[in-house]
Order: structure tokens, then C-alpha cells, then sequence
């Protein structure tokens, strides 16, 4: 008679082989000696889904040479320190986009209704709300309301590639074919790929556009105008499903002297309107001359909205709705619209890329044309991933309102304990080396429930908000 115990195998190890990797990672980390801390340090970072590790010390002393603080890695898990990753993609770490999400907002807001060092008279100064669309590079299938057709058209002959010029089928936004080519044969590629390229040069020469326009109606050269009026702004990027940008732009008009001085009277929200529409219009941006491509011109697409910034409550497009909408493009990328979320080093990567075939077309031609010694300067194998577009997702010029930098130094002093020496000059050396990055499985799964604790915490707070308003 066997002798042996019935019941489940044991590994050599101790360990059920039935156990998962993660499974596993938990009980390594539980048995841990600093487990405790390091889950305090994931907490004070939020949640980060791919933390930085530091390890060093930070010392501050008085002037007379007493020591005040002094704070060192040494005694910490593993002898290192957590901090946040602070990617504003959502897709790659959810609770540092949204601290950036709450930075642009406040930066945003700022400009529209005055605070950080920006005055409230602000509110009265000519705003708009602009959104610029990319030109059409060919037929896409669109998403439609009720029962709408996509596309219909009386010319019922096919196009060149033998492809129907129609689609009478109704598409939702979430509709894998929504924003792709009808005929991808017909589409214009390479166009979309360099009009990405030249986006930044084309809003550059807008702007310079609407000064030249301004001018042009309160009768001044341009080089006077910026003695009387002040043009700022703040843009955030956007991917269509389509995978083309758009911007959508807040333009505000101020006096010589920027946001601390008003605009004169005749240089209105009107007339600024006016400026707008006509720069869009007819601004264009020359693109390098290419004997393969040919000679091609960057605009913009017809579809042009411009919309004037009310007083909170006071209309349809008011300041803490645009702060809101430009905030949460921010944390979005081309990976939101089925697109690749991190570079690319090889047409391989193309071919394996897990987008539409339109996508991975768009990035195929990034790469194929970021090959040619004309387009050089464009850069255009380094940035295949996003589609050929080289701009950060949020820009701003210098006046419009305060800065990410500001914003984080004024969080972290509101977080460090006042000095109690605040009489005396203080020193601080700091010393400090990168020394990892990222989670294990066990950790990963932890700092997730710790990020949806947090931003349960955080709903629960805006709905008792919502309740005492009403």
C-alpha cells in the first residue's frame, strides 16, 4: 500500500507549481522586511504604474551650520526611493496623467480667469475658443448620427482602383471603420505624412498671420502693434481617428504689457474673430521642394470653429469648460485613436505594429520617406510612431500664463514641512542617482489597487462637492 499523502504536489522549492508569476511576486513581497514602507512610498506617488527609483540623500542647514534635515536613502527598502514617472499618457501611467491633466487645467484656467500671477481683469479681454482641422488626404468612412449614411454620392462609377465612391452603411465612433480610406489606393499618404510634419510652421505663420490682420484694422504697421496689443495662446494636439491632428487653440488679445494691461477698445473679440477666419483661410506653409513628391503646400482643412469665451455660466463655451476639454486632450496620444504609443526602429516593428492597416500605411510611409536626403531635416524615422508629427501635445506662448514648472515647484513647497529656522538663510545639497525603473508583477498589480483606491478617494470627494452645491 503507497504510503505516501494524497492531496496537491509540493515543488522543490516549497512552493505550489500551480502558483502564478504574480502570485508568487505577492508572497516574495509580503515577506519582505520593508514591504510596509514601500507601500507608503507607491501612496505618496500616487499609484504610479512606472515609478523612478533614486537613491541618494538631500541635506539642509542654517547659515551659522546647523543641521535642520537631512534625509538618506540608505535606510529606505532596497535603499532607494519611488517617485513618479509623470507621463501625461494616460495609456502608459494613469495617475500621473492625471496629475498632468490637473496642471494643464490650472494652467489653462489661469489665463482665462486670472490667478498665478495672472490678474482677473483678464476675464474682460477678447478669448476665443479656435479648433484648425487637417485638409482631407482622401475619403475616410465617418461616424454618422441616427440613421445618416456615411457617405453618399450620385456618381456611382467606381474610382481608378475599381473601389465604390460610397459607403451607405452608418458608422458609431468607436466603429473599427471609421476613419479609414475608402480606397487606400486613392489616399494621399505621403501628404498626410509631411502635412504632419509641417504643422508647427503652418500654426507659426497663422499666428503671424492674425498680427498682420489685427494691424490691418486698427490702421497701424505691424511692427506698432505690439506697442498697443499683445496676441497669447495656448494649443492642445489632438488625433482624429483618422489619425490626422487637429488643434483646438485659445486665443486671447491683451495690451502692450501683456495680461497686466487691457487691450485697446477698438480691438475686439469681433474683429479678432475676423482675423482669425481670414488668417486660416488663406495662410499657407511651403514644403521643401521633393523631385520624387513634387511641389506641395500645407493648410489647413475647411472645417474651421471659432467660438468666443463667456464668463462662467454666461454662455456656451465658457472658461472652466475649455480648461476642462484642452486638459483632457493632454493626456491623450495617438495610441487613443488605435495608433502605436512608443517609438519605432525598424520596418519590422511596421509590419508587427498591432494598428489598422491604414496606420500602419501612415507609418510605412513615415519611414520610407524619412529615408530621402530632401526631408532629412524633417526627422521623420524618429517620430513614425506619431504619424510624422514632432510638436508637443500642449504649447503656449510665453505671456499666456504661468508654467509645469512653476505649477509642480509650488506643489512640492506646499508638501515640504515648513523650516523652523525661517529667520536665517538656509542651504540645501542635494545628491541624487538613477538607480531603476518600473514594477515586478506583484508590485504592478499592488500600485494598481493603490491608484484605483486614490482615485475612488477622489470621486467620492467630487460627488460631495456636486451635493453641497446643490
Amino acid at each position: 500500500m503507497n504510503s505516501q499523502k494524497k492531496g496537491r504536489p509540493v515543488s522543490n522549492a516549497g512552493r505550489p507549481p500551480f502558483l502564478s508569476e504574480t502570485e508568487r511576486d505577492l508572497i516574495r513581497l509580503a515577506q519582505e522586511p520593508g514591504f510596509t514602507r514601500w507601500i507608503e512610498q507607491i501612496k505618496s506617488a500616487g499609484g504610479c504604474a512606472h515609478p523612478i527609483y533614486l537613491s541618494g540623500r538631500t541635506t539642509t542647514v542654517t547659515e551659522s551650520g546647523k543641521l535642520l534635515r537631512h534625509y538618506d536613502t540608505d535606510h529606505e527598502p532596497g535603499g532607494r526611493l519611488a517617485v513618479r514617472c509623470r507621463n501625461r499618457r494616460e495609456s502608459r501611467c494613469e495617475p500621473c496623467s492625471y496629475l498632468h491633466a490637473g496642471d494643464t487645467f490650472h494652467l489653462v484656467r489661469s489665463g482665462l480667469l486670472g490667478g498665478k500671477e495672472i490678474p482677473a481683469h483678464v476675464t474682460e479681454h477678447p478669448r476665443l475658443f479656435v479648433t484648425l482641422t487637417a485638409p482631407s488626404f482622401g475619403a475616410v468612412h465617418r461616424a454618422t448620427d441616427g440613421n445618416v449614411p456615411c457617405r453618399l454620392t450620385r456618381d456611382l462609377s467606381p474610382c481608378e482602383h475599381g473601389n465604390s465612391r460610397k459607403c451607405g452603411l452608418t458608422h458609431t465612433p468607436d466603429d473599427p471603420a471609421t476613419g479609414q480610406p475608402l480606397c487606400p489606393d486613392c489616399y494621399d499618404y505621403a501628404s498626410h505624412v509631411l502635412w504632419h510634419a509641417h504643422a508647427g510652421e503652418l500654426w507659426n505663420r497663422t499666428t503671424i498671420a492674425i498680427r498682420r490682420h489685427l494691424a490691418t484694422a486698427g490702421g497701424i504697421t505691424q511692427s506698432k502693434l505690439p506697442e498697443l496689443v499683445r496676441l497669447s495662446f495656448a494649443k492642445v494636439a489632438e488625433y482624429q481617428r483618422r489619425g490626422a491632428v487637429h488643434f483646438h487653440a485659445i486665443i486671447r488679445l491683451d495690451g502692450a504689457d501683456g495680461p497686466l494691461t487691457a487691450p485697446p477698445d477698438w480691438a475686439s473679440a469681433s474683429l479678432l474673430t475676423r482675423a482669425v477666419r481670414n488668417a486660416v483661410t488663406a495662410v499657407q506653409a511651403p514644403m521643401k521642394h521633393v523631385p520624387a513628391l513634387g511641389d506641395r503646400t500645407a493648410r489647413w482643412g475647411s472645417q474651421i470653429d471659432v467660438h468666443a469665451i463667456h464668463s462662467t455660466d454666461s454662455g456656451p463655451v465658457t472658461e472652466q469648460a475649455v480648461a476642462a476639454y484642452v486638459a483632457k486632450y493632454t493626456s491623450k496620444s495617438v495610441g487613443d485613436t488605435g495608433g502605436f504609443d512608443q517609438p519605432i526602429s525598424s520596418p519590422e516593428e511596421i509590419r508587427l505594429a498591432p494598428v489598422s492597416a491604414h496606420l500602419r500605411a501612415l507609418m510605412g510611409t513615415c519611414w520610407r520617406l524619412g529615408r530621402l536626403p530632401e526631408l532629412e531635416h524633417l526627422r521623420l524615422r524618429p517620430w513614425t510612431h506619431t504619424l510624422g508629427y514632432r510638436g508637443h501635445v500642449l504649447t503656449k506662448s510665453r505671456r499666456y500664463s504661468t508654467t509645469y514648472r512653476t505649477l509642480r515647484a509650488a506643489r512640492a513647497a506646499h508638501r515640504q514641512a515648513p523650516p523652523s529656522h525661517s529667520s536665517e538663510g538656509l542651504e540645501t545639497v542635494s545628491t541624487w542617482r538613477y538607480v531603476g525603473s518600473g514594477h515586478t508583477a506583484g508590485e504592478a498589480l499592488i500600485a494598481a489597487g493603490i491608484a484605483e483606491d486614490l482615485a475612488a478617494i477622489r470621486e467620492v470627494g467630487r460627488d460631495r462637492k456636486r451635493g453641497d452645491r446643490e
